[in-house]
């Protein structure tokens, strides 16, 4: 059985059909809807906002000005919130719908910091080939795969986001595995460090004391989309970030007790 690992699909769901071979298992780590993509400037906030108005935002956040952001997003909104919202939700639900027609039998999902948690899971629960593996230990080709989403809390307060006391909860819950599958990485500044954005994204301590502890053969994750370094190992564990999907088009293949 031939096993693929892939984190921030972001909407690329084309992509995804043509990435994993039939007959394959998927590890789907999360994210994967396209809110912004911030090369492109495509995604659901481009298509609710002007382009412009985006990237106004955009460049307001890179700098760290996140206030000034959110202010900013208020006065595009102003007068129409209502009508935001329902063009958001409606294009959230039509992304969702497409992503899950794509997933292969049988996909073993968590979600990332920008998913809908409530209404992802309304579509695992009416998909016969998607597994929620959140919190959840899966024996594959005799290995142990645990599995732990979700994203520490930061400045955009997006719905995917969790507290470290229900980070390190999740993680307690697994017990020991021998290949770890989270959202986000270890909190290791090259691991954790986006070099297109210019600053690090928000790896869990949690998630590194579980891997110096458990010292798993392999732990996998996503969410920093251009890492400074996407390999290393901690101990004996092989530390991957298995890539921007929306970007890279690859996923990435485990091989059966790696070290």
């Amino acid at each position: 059985m031939a096993i693929y690992v892939v984190s921030d699909l972001h909407g690329a769901t084309d992509d995804l059909k043509k990435a994993i071979p039939e007959t394959s298992t998927l590890l789907l780590l999360g994210d994967l809807l396209n809110l912004l993509d911030y090369t492109a400037m495509t995604g659901i906030l481009t298509e609710v906002f002007s382009v412009e108005a985006v990237r106004e935002v955009a460049d307001l956040r890179a700098q760290g000005r996140v206030e000034e952001a959110r202010d900013a997003m208020r006065r595009r909104a102003e007068g129409r919130e209502d009508e935001i919202r329902q063009e958001i939700g409606r294009r959230v639900m039509q992304q969702y719908t497409e992503v899950f027609a794509a997933l292969p039998d049988p996909t073993y999902l968590i979600l990332g910091n920008v998913d809908n948690p409530a209404i992802a899971r309304s579509f695992i629960r009416d998909s016969p080939a998607v597994i929620d593996a959140e919190s959840s230990v899966v024996t594959l080709e005799g290995e142990r795969f645990g599995f732990v989403g979700g994203a520490l809390p930061s400045p955009l307060n997006v719905p995917g986001e969790i507290s470290e006391d229900e980070m390190a909860r999740r993680l307690g819950s697994i017990g020991e595995v021998d290949v770890l599958c989270t959202h986000i990485p270890p909190a290791v500044p090259e691991l954790c460090f986006d070099t297109l954005a210019g600053h690090p994204e928000r790896g869990s301590e949690d998630i590194l004391r579980y891997i110096q502890d458990v010292q798993p053969a392999t732990a996998y994750f996503g969410h920093v989309h251009q890492p400074l370094v996407s390999v290393m190992h901690i101990g004996r564990t092989m530390c991957v970030n298995v890539g921007y999907f929306r970007a890279t088009r690859r996923a990435f293949p485990h091989r059966t007790g790696q070290e």
